[in-house]
């Protein structure tokens, strides 16, 4: 892969949306290693693993999940303007969400869709979620029993059911130079 280095030391979000099993932690990680092995400052955000740190008070409601979002926003713009490139992978399925997490981080934010088809979610299911919503066990699950809205204008849409990882995580990569936020090459 074309190594890829600070284009300025200014940080950066980008916030990988989908549905659960679209491949956001995945290419976020894969996202994040390609940038830090080049010298970049980097974390991931994984909106599940947040939740049992800064939202366990929080359900699935929509209120619930817009709350969510708000907090994993805030600490994503805090770091991105500490020069970190900040991934975050996160359900996020409002758009009113994504656009507040937008505003919050500003202009170095950019929305990547995983737009891959439920049916390939529910194939893949890496925590179970869609087998224990059809056993009764678990409810609100995005793109079954609740909305997930279709992003008016992300940035960038990869869909994972047709690439490999590294080719998507390319994808991300290539996407970010094009945006001057850092330099592959």
């Amino acid at each position: 892969m074309s190594p890829a280095v600070p284009a300025d030391p200014g940080g950066f979000v980008v916030w990988f949306e989908g549905l659960a099993g679209a491949g956001k932690t995945t290419l976020s990680r894969a996202t994040a290693a390609q940038l830090r092995s080049r010298g970049w400052k980097v974390e991931v955000l994984d909106g599940d693993e947040l939740r049992h740190v800064f939202s366990p008070d929080l359900g699935y409601s929509r209120h619930d999940r817009e709350e969510h979002a708000r907090r994993v926003s805030y600490v994503a713009h805090l770091l991105a303007r500490n020069g970190v490139a900040v991934m975050v992978a996160m359900i996020t399925p409002y758009e009113t969400s994504r656009q507040a997490a937008r505003s919050e981080v500003g202009p170095r934010f950019e929305e990547v869709w995983l737009k891959v088809p439920i049916e390939v979610c529910r194939q893949r299911d890496p925590k179970g979620i869609y087998r224990r919503n059809e056993a009764g066990a678990v409810r609100h699950v995005t793109g079954i029993d609740d909305p997930f809205e279709e992003p008016l204008n992300p940035e960038l849409t990869v869909d994972t059911s047709t690439m490999s990882v590294e080719d998507a995580t390319r994808r991300v990569l290539d996407h970010l130079r094009d945006r001057q936020l850092v330099r592959v090459g």
